[in-house]
């Protein structure tokens, strides 16, 4: 398949299960292939990542849902619910974050770009998802990106011992393919490319 196809087949999926059509090393492979290289600003390289499986992975839903029962009403939980237990149906999570401290080492260093920093960082991290989001899709595993930060911020540096320093992104959630998902609306190209001849 041409990188092409894969950015077209690229797609948020939902319908997930435990059942990989890959090992679960390819799976760390394509992590560590997107970590490692994606561009980052001033070569700054601070996106971390954590990947959990499995129970962990489970763990991790059935809390967000919990949180989130104190925080959603009543008769609208339902919804939240049957979303919390779509996540947790698929095989893992990436954990995706960026290292706080390597972009307050780059704002004492380059004074002038200093309001910048947090900004690159974020891109930096959304080349990373985006980079994995498409390896992923190379190996036929579904995924969607969930932002539960920082509702479960707590929870995952306490649970996974991750540092303080590190400041949660988003939350891939990948798996089997069980449903592939239906055609997305896209909006005229004309109204988001300009092209200047």
């Amino acid at each position: 398949m041409s990188l092409k196809n894969i950015f077209e087949k690229r797609r948020s999926v939902y319908a997930l299960n435990k059942t990989l059509p890959v090992s679960i090393d390819e799976i760390y492979d394509a992590v560590n292939l997107a970590v490692e290289t994606t561009p980052s600003a001033f070569n700054a390289q601070g996106t971390r990542v954590v990947v959990i499986t499995d129970e962990q992975h489970d763990a991790l839903w059935e809390k967000t849902k919990e949180i989130l029962r104190g925080m959603v009403p009543a008769e609208a939980f339902k919804s939240t619910e049957d979303r919390m237990n779509g996540f947790k149906a698929a095989k893992g999570t990436v954990l995706l974050f960026e290292d706080q401290d390597v972009v307050k080492g780059l704002q004492e260093k380059f004074a002038l770009y200093k309001d910048n920093f947090p900004i690159w960082s974020e891109q930096t991290n959304g080349m990373v998802t985006f980079a994995l989001w498409t390896l992923l899709t190379e190996l036929n595993v579904g995924a969607n990106l969930q932002h539960y930060n920082p509702l479960i911020d707590e929870y995952v540096q306490t649970t996974f011992n991750v540092p303080a320093n590190w400041k949660l992104r988003g939350q891939l959630v990948f798996g089997g393919i069980q449903e592939q998902p239906q055609a997305k609306e896209v909006l005229p190209l004309s109204d988001r490319v300009k092209i200047v001849k």
